[in-house]
């Protein structure tokens, strides 16, 4: 099993979850963020008649899913076509393996072998 987290603009949520959906991910879990990319400078932020402040860091949201290895590349590709605007600050994405899950309700246990 790999866990695939990506950091997407957060404009692009539903659409990721849309693409993930269609591609048989079964499950997603979306947490709100805030963070910076490599070169990314502080923002001025503010409208009219408010005051100004510099924005240091950028409104994300990281896409959080697990697949049996088989699914990945779809997974990915799912991710890339309905975030990618081919621009900088699009996002990362990180695989990494799962080498055991335990499942709260049923207390079992399983490992990537046993999936």
């Amino acid at each position: 099993m790999k866990r695939i987290e990506a950091i997407i603009a957060s404009e692009k949520v539903s659409a990721v979850n849309e693409a993930l959906r269609r591609a048989g991910v079964e499950g997603a879990t979306i947490l709100d963020a805030k963070g910076r990319g490599k070169g990314e400078k502080p923002r001025v932020m503010g409208g009219r008649g408010t005051s100004s402040h510099m924005a240091e860091f950028s409104t994300r949201a990281n896409v959080i899913t697990v697949v049996d290895d088989a699914m990945v590349d779809a997974a990915v590709k799912a991710i890339l076509d309905a975030a990618s605007t081919g621009a900088a600050g699009d996002g990362k994405i990180f695989i990494s393996t799962v080498g055991e899950a335990v499942d709260i309700g049923s207390k079992k246990r399983s490992s990537t072998s046993m999936v």
